[in-house]
């Protein structure tokens, strides 16, 4: 059995969004689908490991990358294919991804 998450990191350029609740889900392979609803998790920033806020996990679920549409890229609060662009260049050939939505729990960033 995996050990629950405690932190997640995003890119530098994202976690504003993240940390001003404005970003609410984030898109991830197998490798990072391990999130349980009810958790709270410390946000880092991939590139420089700084801390921007606490998030609780809401849900985690399956989709396709076919799957992916407008809806997700509001959630994400990124342009439709730019978000596929991005997800492409993360895990270019995974077609199963999960969905991991969130709510802002503490922002440590103004």
């Amino acid at each position: 059995m995996k050990e629950i998450p405690t932190s997640i990191s995003f890119f530098e350029i994202l976690t504003p969004f993240v940390a001003s609740g404005k970003k609410t889900i984030t898109i991830r392979d197998e490798s990072e689908c391990h999130y349980v609803p009810g958790t709270q998790v410390e946000v880092f920033t991939l590139e420089t490991n700084v801390k921007v806020c606490d998030i609780e996990i809401e849900s985690v679920e399956p989709i396709l990358f076919s799957e992916i549409n407008e809806f997700h890229a509001q959630q994400e609060y990124l342009e439709l294919p730019k978000l596929k662009e991005i997800i492409r260049g993360v895990y270019p050939n995974t077609e199963q991804l999960y969905v991991i939505s969130y709510k802002l729990v503490k922002s440590t960033i103004d």
